[in-house]
């Protein structure tokens, strides 16, 4: 009973997951065919894909359209463990199989029975391992760390990887049968930048989503120069990077139309992001025209410059690109002047 309980808890959770997967390009729709046709093949599936593409929804998709949807879905990143902890982590260990083992305990493998064990990574994996991993694609069977007794799972093995797995056989890294067994088909899942038809479609998720994460009751909309930026962007991180971009320009915009995006916050200092409101009624104390002109001429060239600068962004309500288009610069002007004199705007 708990453990029905527990699938169809991750059964509801990969539905909340794989709503993330979403696209109406070609390539993408491609993609999403290919996946859908080999989802009930009880066979290994190889997915390769860059980073932040999504290739643990892919895994989770395989899974709930296959016939093992209400067997235990179990993932493992091979590279984020030690290399000495992978086997343990994988096979489970005996009572005293080495120091600090003090009790048995079962693996991945044992867990994933009658399910899908998902491998990520699987090239960080030592070759001593593989070995193990292969004996089990072929014939079901494995043992405990500490163990001579053979064990029997029913288990369906979804691998992913960002590496070349083809040269790292040829590197004599990664065992050419066990990449035989375990690619009966291979999936590479498309990277962003082959599916621009998809990233608004994708922004517009996120946005929406973060917007009612953070309370607020107007949707977001994104502006022309923003739509026109997220789709020259490259997206070397893919629809990861795409929706930490799109939920920092959500929580940073003062209003529910978005007209800039910042691809990374190391961009510019956090401090400057927005300048402090004046208290109502509180002067400026701009210098007046005649006390510029009693000033040397670079002097009070600057001194213009700085309250152009400031009402510009005033009126802007801090928005900077609206301030350039107010001056009649281009963004990229402006920036060069906000940070030369970003502390005496303040």
């Amino acid at each position: 009973m708990e453990k029905n309980e527990a699938n169809a808890k991750s059964y509801l959770g990969s539905i909340r997951e794989t709503a993330e997967a979403l696209g109406e390009s070609e390539t993408f729709l491609e993609f999403q065919e290919r996946l859908s046709r080999v989802a009930p093949i009880q066979r290994p599936v190889l997915l390769i894909g860059e980073r932040g593409t999504g290739k643990e929804l892919a895994a989770s998709k395989l899974h709930f359209l296959s016939k093992r949807w209400q067997g235990p879905l179990i993932a493992l990143n091979c590279s984020a463990l030690n290399p000495t902890l992978i086997e343990s982590e994988l096979f489970g260990y005996e009572k005293g199989a080495f120091t600090g083992a003090e009790k048995r305990r079962e693996g991945r493998f044992e867990s994933a029975d009658g399910g899908t064990l998902f491998l990520d990574e699987i090239g960080t994996i030592p070759k001593e391992v593989q070995e193990k991993i292969l004996r089990v694609v072929e014939y079901g069977t494995f043992e405990r760390v500490g163990s001579s007794t053979s064990m029997e799972v029913d288990v369906r093995i979804i691998a992913a990887t960002n590496a070349d797995l083809v040269a790292l056989v040829s590197q004599g890294r990664f065992k050419e049968d066990l990449l035989d067994r375990l690619s009966f088909e291979v999936l590479v899942v498309p990277p962003l930048r082959e599916r621009k038809e998809d990233i608004l479609l994708l922004a517009n998720h996120f946005a929406r989503r973060m917007a009612v994460e953070l309370g607020h009751e107007e949707i977001p909309q994104f502006g022309a120069e923003a739509v026109a930026a997220l789709e020259r962007y490259p997206w070397p991180g893919n629809v990861r990077e795409l929706k930490n971009v799109v939920e920092r320009a959500v929580y940073r915009s003062s209003s529910p139309l978005i007209n800039e995006i910042v691809f990374s916050p190391f961009d510019r200092p956090p401090a400057l992001d927005r300048l402090p409101e004046r208290a109502s009624g509180e002067a400026e104390e701009e210098p007046s025209l005649e006390g510029m002109m009693a000033k040397p001429f670079d002097e009070a060239v600057t001194e213009l410059k700085i309250r152009l600068l400031r009402r510009a962004l005033r009126q802007a309500k801090y928005n900077q690109r609206r301030a350039a288009d107010n001056l009649g610069l281009s963004y990229h002007q402006f920036r060069g002047l906000y940070r030369k004199y970003g502390k005496r705007l303040i």
